[in-house]
């Protein structure tokens, strides 16, 4: 009967054999009288990064106590009913248990008469502390060492923590408000809304915010000392505010003419430089080469072309400015007025600009006075 068993083991072992000499690892044989049973290779990283990770994670592993006084041992705290881990926290030998325990006390909210205390190295239980023993004993009767864990196993059974009480969200419950009730609340963001809406029918809170968003974007390009973004400029008192009308060409929306070609109130660009208001006179006193600034946003330049512009209609002043916060570079419907590079120019009506000595600005010599403590 031990001869077919015999010859089994040895076809086995011959399979064995070339599977070696072909490259593959020879799996572990056993006796006729057991199950064949290959160990588990231990995986291997051949990934550099991953290898490269690994050596930065644990390049101080074997040092990161060295700096540690003698009698301080830096242990990680657990809890049976929760799922949070108290890591590293530092405590001296010459500590009492009743110092451990108050400080578990703190941090889990399970008090010293039910805590069962288990002291694990690699996951291991090698001690075990009853609540009913003597809390005077020192922490270093215990044999406790960097990176043990102290694992707390709550006895009460009617603590908080029982059932997720101190982590799981979920159990809270949640305040909540029909439609109804929030409708007939005064003072909410609703109720502001509406009463808005009543003062002007074309008020919404999307406008609103998207506003509010651009002029706190504006006050901080001020507080910086950038240029300010299109529909802001300086009032009278210093202050960032919102322009009502934009006399600056924008080549994207040929300025403030409307599809029909007119300005803003109705009038046509022709009709406008006929009564005067972007006639000659509305640039009178600013030449060519003059150092100024134009608003809105004192954005600063010089001035590189003073006329009519027929594409626009009326008196332009053409700007070639110190930063890119034009919208043009002196080029207009293919006809060229002044040279400047692509963002540096713009066409700004006269009363927009100040002429006189405006030298550019060197951005690392301001400061300003919000920004100092």
């Amino acid at each position: 009967s031990s001869q077919p068993s015999t010859s089994n083991n040895r076809r086995r072992r011959r399979q064995a054999t070339q599977k070696h000499r072909h490259g593959d690892a020879p799996a572990i044989m056993t006796n006729s009288n057991s199950a064949d049973v290959a160990t588990p290779a231990k995986p291997i990283i051949r990934n550099r990064d991953m290898l490269a990770l690994k050596a930065y994670i644990q390049a101080k592993d074997a040092t990161q106590y060295d700096d540690v006084h003698k009698t301080t041992v830096i242990l990680d705290l657990t809890h049976s009913n929760l799922v949070q881990r108290h890591v590293e926290v530092r405590f001296d030998l010459h500590d009492t248990l009743a110092t451990l325990q108050q400080r578990i006390h703190q941090k889990t909210g399970t008090s010293p008469g039910f805590q069962h205390l288990q002291i694990k190295s690699g996951g291991s239980v090698i001690a075990e502390i009853p609540p009913e023993h003597d809390d005077s004993v020192k922490l270093g009767f215990f044999g406790l060492q960097h990176g043990m864990e102290v694992h707390c196993v709550d006895l009460n059974p009617h603590s908080g923590s029982r059932g997720g009480q101190y982590e799981d969200t979920s159990l809270v419950e949640k305040f909540s408000l029909s439609e109804d009730e929030y409708n007939q609340r005064s003072g909410t963001l609703r109720d502001w809304g509406r009463k808005k809406k009543a003062e002007d029918p074309t008020f919404s809170l999307a406008r609103h915010a998207q506003q509010h968003r651009e002029m706190v974007e504006a006050k901080r390009q001020h507080r910086l000392g950038l240029a300010l973004p299109k529909g802001f400029h300086i009032d009278a008192n210093g202050e960032v505010a919102r322009s009502d009308d934009d006399d600056e060409y924008d080549k994207h929306d040929g300025g403030n003419k409307n599809a029909n070609g007119a300005n803003a109130d109705g009038t046509s660009a022709q009709a406008a430089a006929e009564n005067g208001e972007f006639g000659g006179s509305s640039v009178d006193g600013i030449s060519i080469e003059q150092r100024c600034q134009v608003q809105p946003g004192s954005r600063r330049g010089t001035v590189a072309f003073v006329g009519e512009v027929p594409e626009l209609g009326g008196h332009w002043v053409g700007v070639r400015f110190d930063e890119p916060v034009g919208k043009a570079d002196g080029c207009m419907n293919g006809t060229r007025y002044f040279d400047a590079l692509p963002k540096h120019g713009g066409f700004v009506r006269g009363k927009n600009v100040e002429v006189g000595d405006f030298p550019e600005r060197d951005i690392f010599e301001e400061d300003s006075d919000e920004d100092e403590l």
